[in-house]
């Protein structure tokens, strides 16, 4: 079994590849507010800003005032300190 960063990193992977619906299957199964966060912008880059903002909630934080670019990068910097992944909105 891979650890939660895996998780959460194949998660990004996924939805730099369009895979918006298998990166949201992993990250709604796992508890933790870096996997709210993601579930958060996964919903926010949906335009479901309603459910979004309950899974910011969740995380303990407020809905960014960022564009989804900025919010992408500032994940995977967290999750991926060594920025594995080239961001997708670019």
């Amino acid at each position: 079994m891979s650890s939660e960063r895996e998780q959460l990193s194949l998660a990004l992977q996924l939805d730099h590849e369009g895979r918006w619906d298998e990166a949201h299957q992993i990250v709604q199964v796992l508890h933790s507010n870096q996997a709210y966060r993601i579930h958060a912008y996964l919903h926010r880059e949906e335009g479901d800003l309603a459910n979004a903002a309950y899974w910011y909630r969740q995380a303990g934080v407020g809905i960014p005032d960022i564009d989804l670019n900025q919010e992408w990068q500032n994940l995977v910097e967290e999750i991926l300190p060594q920025n594995a992944i080239e961001n997708p909105h670019v």
